[in-house]
């Protein structure tokens, strides 16, 4: 017989690992002002299409077996295209999922 465990007694642990050619991408957060000080309400606020890399997969599995490399490591700043990835919230954190081919530069 199965034991359920309650909720306030379950922790939680772990992190997100990506796999294959993944990256796990924090999103950077959104102006509240422009460049003149003008306040943006939050309906009006573009998603912003640059984040920090959290972690990488292991990489691509290539036709001899071997993993590729990736170009980005945990800590770089990104760029992505603005439809790039899968969003995904765990533990009150938003992050995004996305393959390293919609990386479009490393800022800095």
């Amino acid at each position: 017989m199965a034991t359920k465990t309650s909720p306030s007694t379950h922790k939680k642990s772990g992190h997100i690992r990506p796999l294959g050619d993944r990256v796990l991408v924090k999103r950077a957060e959104a102006e509240d002002r422009t460049a003149g000080g003008i306040l943006i309400p939050e309906t009006a606020k573009d998603k912003p299409k640059e984040g920090t890399v959290v972690s990488i997969g292991e990489g691509k599995q290539l036709e001899n077996g071997e993993r590729s490399t990736f170009g980005v490591k945990p800590g770089d700043r990104i760029l992505f295209s603005a439809y790039a990835g899968t969003e995904v919230k765990y533990q009150g954190e938003e992050f995004l999922i996305m393959r390293e081919e919609d990386i479009l530069g490393i800022i800095g």
